[in-house]
Formats: C-alpha cells, sequence, structure tokens
C-alpha cells in the first residue's frame, strides 16, 4: 500500500566539523534505530515540496553535524561517533490509503511502511544515523516516518533536533539557545575511576519464564489505549491509598509512575495462569540532564537516558497487593538514579569487557533465547515515557502534527506512554503475545474503575 519512489542522501550545506566522539552512556545503547511517526492533517492548497525538507535538512546538519556522521566499531563491541558528514536519507514515499483508514495509528502491518527501512547488512560504518521517510495520501495528508539511531541520541536530543529541522523549513532562523552541544566530555568526566559503588542491577540478566517448557505461542500483538486526565487522576488516588509503601512519600506520585504501574498490574495479571511465584520486573529510562550536578546543558545533543529497574517481585506480589505497591517500587527505581548511582554506572560502563551482554540484559526485557531453543514466556515489562517530547514543534510549514507515536513494535513487553496531541490524556502503545492481549485489554479499564482491593496474600 506504501510505495517508496525517490531516496535521496543529504550532507550538511556548509563544511562541518571532522573528529570522533565517544560517549560511555551510549555503550549501553542499542545501534538499532528508534521509529517516531508524525501525521499532519491535509491542508488546502498547499503544495509540501521534497526540496524544502532536503534544503532544510541540510541546514539542520551543518549545526548537528555528528547525525551525518556514522558509527564505527572500536573493540569489546564499542563504538564511536566518527563525524564524517556522510549524510542523512530522506524517502519520498505515496499512499493511496486515506489517513483516516489508520484509526489510531496502531503500530503495526501499513503503518510499519509509514517508517523507513534500515538496512543492517552492510558494515555499520556505512549505516545512516538518520533516514527520513515523507509519505503522501491521496486525501492530501501527510506522514513523516524517522528512524533515529538510539546510540548517537535520546528522545529528547532528538525532539530539539526536529524541531529545529522544522523551524528551518518554515524559513526561520535559529536561535543561540537552540544550539546544540556535542562535546560528551561533560558526562563522560563524571566517572569517578574506581569501582561501582553500587549493584546496578539494571544490567544483571531479567528474570526467565519459570512456567512449563511446552510450546507457547509466539505471536505478538500490538494495542493502543487511551487514558483520560479523570482516569489518571483515579489512578493516582488508588496509589496514594496504600499507606503501607506510602508513609514517607515526599511528593506525589507522577502520571508516568501511576500508568506504568498499573500496566505491570493488568500485564501481570494477564499473564499470571496461576503462577503466583513468577518473578518479575519493570524496566525504564529517565533523562538525566537535570539529575546531575551541577546538571547538562539543555543544549546537550548526546545520549543521557539511563537505565534503572524495579526490584524483581513476584506475580502474586504484583497482582494481589494495591496498586501502590507496584507504583512506590518504580518511584523507588527512578529515584535511584542519582547524580552519585550515574557516576557510579558510568565507571560500571568503562570496566565491561563485553557491551553486548550488558545492552540486551537490559533492553530486551525477555530473557534472550539462544538459536535452537525454544521461548518459554515473558515475565517482565519495559515501559519508556515520550511524555515529555515537545511533538508540537514539528511544524514544518505545514501545520502541527495530530498524532505523534512509535510508528511499529515487535519487542515483546515493551510499552510507551504519550500525552496525546490535545494535552487532555494519556496514549499508550504496548507489545504482548497475542494470546494474553485480550485479558489484558479487559483488565486495564476494569481495574481503573474497581475500587474495593481484592484480599492480600501478603
Amino acid at each position: 500500500m506504501v510505495s517508496v519512489h525517490s531516496s535521496y542522501t543529504v550532507v550538511p550545506s556548509e563544511a562541518t566539523p571532522n573528529g570522533k566522539l565517544y560517549s560511555l552512556c551510549e555503550q549501553i545503547k542499542l545501534r538499532a534505530h528508534a521509529p517516531q511517526l508524525f501525521v499532519y492533517e491535509p491542508i488546502s492548497n498547499h503544495n509540501v515540496s521534497i526540496q524544502t525538507l532536503i534544503t532544510s535538512l541540510g541546514k539542520a546538519l551543518v549545526t548537528y553535524y555528528p547525525f551525518a556522521g556514522r558509527l564505527c566499531w572500536i573493540g569489546g563491541a564499542r563504538w564511536v561517533l566518527d563525524c564524517n558528514a556522510k549524510g542523512a536519507q530522506i524517502l519520498e514515499a505515496s499512499c493511496q490509503a486515506k489517513l483516516e483508514d489508520f484509526g489510531d495509528f496502531v503500530p503495526t502491518g501499513v503503518v510499519e511502511q509509514l517508517i523507513p527501512t534500515v538496512d543492517y547488512g552492510p558494515p555499520i560504518q556505512e549505516v545512516p544515523l538518520l533516514v527520513v521517510q515523507l509519505t503522501r495520501f491521496r486525501c492530501g495528508g501527510l506522514t513523516i516516518g524517522i528512524a533515529f539511531c538510539r546510540g548517537v541520541c535520546d528522545g529528547t536530543g532528538s525532539m530539539r533536533f526536529i524541531s529545529s529541522w522544522a523551524k528551518l523549513a518554515r524559513g526561520e532562523a535559529l536561535d543561540l539557545s537552540e544550539m546544540p552541544i556535542h562535546d560528551r566530555t561533560p558526562l563522560n568526566s563524571r566517572k569517578l575511576n574506581r569501582a561501582p559503588r553500587f549493584d546496578h542491577s539494571e544490567f544483571s540478566p531479567p528474570p526467565p519464564w519459570l512456567g512449563s517448557s511446552g510450546s507457547v505461542d509466539t505471536k505478538t500483538g500490538v494495542a493502543v489505549l487511551k487514558l483520560t486526565k479523570v482516569q489518571v487522576n483515579k489512578l493516582k488516588q488508588k496509589a496514594s491509598c496504600d499507606f503501607s509503601v506510602n508513609k514517607n512519600k515526599a511528593r506525589p506520585y507522577t502520571s508516568f509512575e501511576v500508568v506504568a504501574g498499573h500496566l505491570w498490574r493488568c500485564v501481570s495479571k494477564a499473564r499470571h495462569a496461576g503462577n503466583g511465584g513468577q518473578p518479575t520486573r519493570l524496566s525504564t529510562l529517565a533523562n538525566c540532564r537535570n539529575r546531575l550536578k551541577p546538571p547538562l546543558p539543555d543544549g546537550y545533543a548526546g545520549n543521557v537516558a539511563f537505565p534503572t529497574v524495579t526490584h524483581t517481585c513476584t506475580f502474586d506480589e504484583i497482582t494481589y497487593r494495591p496498586l501502590g505497591f507496584a507504583v512506590w517500587n518504580i518511584r523507588e527505581a527512578l529515584d535511584r538514579l542519582t547524580d552519585e548511582y550515574v557516576s557510579s554506572t558510568l565507571d560500571y560502563i568503562e570496566t565491561q569487557k563485553d557491551m553486548n551482554t550488558v545492552r540486551y540484559n537490559f533492553h530486551y526485557p525477555a530473557p534472550f533465547v539462544r538459536k535452537g531453543e525454544e521461548f518459554k514466556g515473558n515475565p517482565n515489562l519495559f515501559v519508556v515515557s515520550w511524555m515529555n517530547f515537545s511533538f508540537q514543534g514539528a511544524d514544518f510549514g505545514w501545520g502541527k502534527p495530530v498524532y505523534f507515536g512509535p510508528g511499529f513494535m515487535d519487542s515483546e513487553g515493551k510499552a510507551f506512554v504519550m500525552n496525546n496531541s490535545n494535552g487532555d490524556g494519556l496514549i499508550l502503545a504496548i507489545c504482548l503475545q497475542a494470546s494474553h492481549m485480550d485479558e489484558f485489554k479487559k483488565l486495564f479499564y476494569q481495574d481503573i474503575d474497581h475500587v474495593a482491593f481484592p484480599t492480600s496474600r501478603f
């Protein structure tokens, strides 16, 4: 349904600095690209020119020159970012459907075709870090699908870049306050060159499934669910009622904490199947720019999203204890990311011999399955917040996007939490085993309105 017609390589429009950038934090990221989808409604009498996007991207890559570079292996599954100005890639495509045919843009099927495909077959030093796809619909609507290499930039940095690119596409100039900072030294220098001071369980293997070794349906499904502000506030009230863990609560729970806790409970219930002693944990990431002392500059364009995990619990603990128990565990995991903890994390990364093991243990909630082994199931959850991404800045001259989301999802047990376009609620996208999806969706809304707590087993 989606046809790609043209491909363009876009290099910086002016000479840019050479050299290589190395970041300890970026060593724990995946070389894969994060998919971002922006959807725009039709605009009458407005011709969207691919040349405008190409020209403005060339200008944006002058200030964001590392994104025109390539990764290069340096041993131990580590890489450096070579600022060689080889360029980004833009694809031009069309779709014979209308925007309304895609409903909520659930990231499956044809929606996945709106995100550019990245070929990982060539050597890493030949793979673009940024690939963009402009897709035109017969109704006049547009989508921009962006594939951004996770190994060089986090969500905060990528959204700042997209806002700057969009501003240039509108014919406006960038302010000094919008200039990015690419020097990785301010973050790398946080390490203290001594043994890590914390356990760093975020890099330990996730709990395996302890159930039957019989065949398991590995087919996955993706769902997009919506929450109103009223529903989010109900979750906050329910979480705050659990006084067993909230006696010393210094601040109210955030929307992300309660929604992630609610997700964890509902997913665990859907997966439970009487296996109450099954260990489970929730993983997430946090932007640590302002958690450091002193904080990093707002314009820092590298990756500062550090991982954290909850304590390992059991299905029974998550499902039979009140919501506040799951939420408190997430709060504790996020609060752990202090300046001292991040410094210890950097020291931990520097001591590791094989970064692939470190990456896989965190980024894949299901334990790694080797060739020839069977997948038993996944008891864990990986929830990512896109709530603070200012996607409304992605106005390239034809209006603000009416939808922003991940574009595709293929990792069982991974979920995204995002603001809706009106700012009056949240959107959640989650990938689960298809056999668990119906039960999960039923519990997701049912448990919000359920007031009475179940009888505790603890």
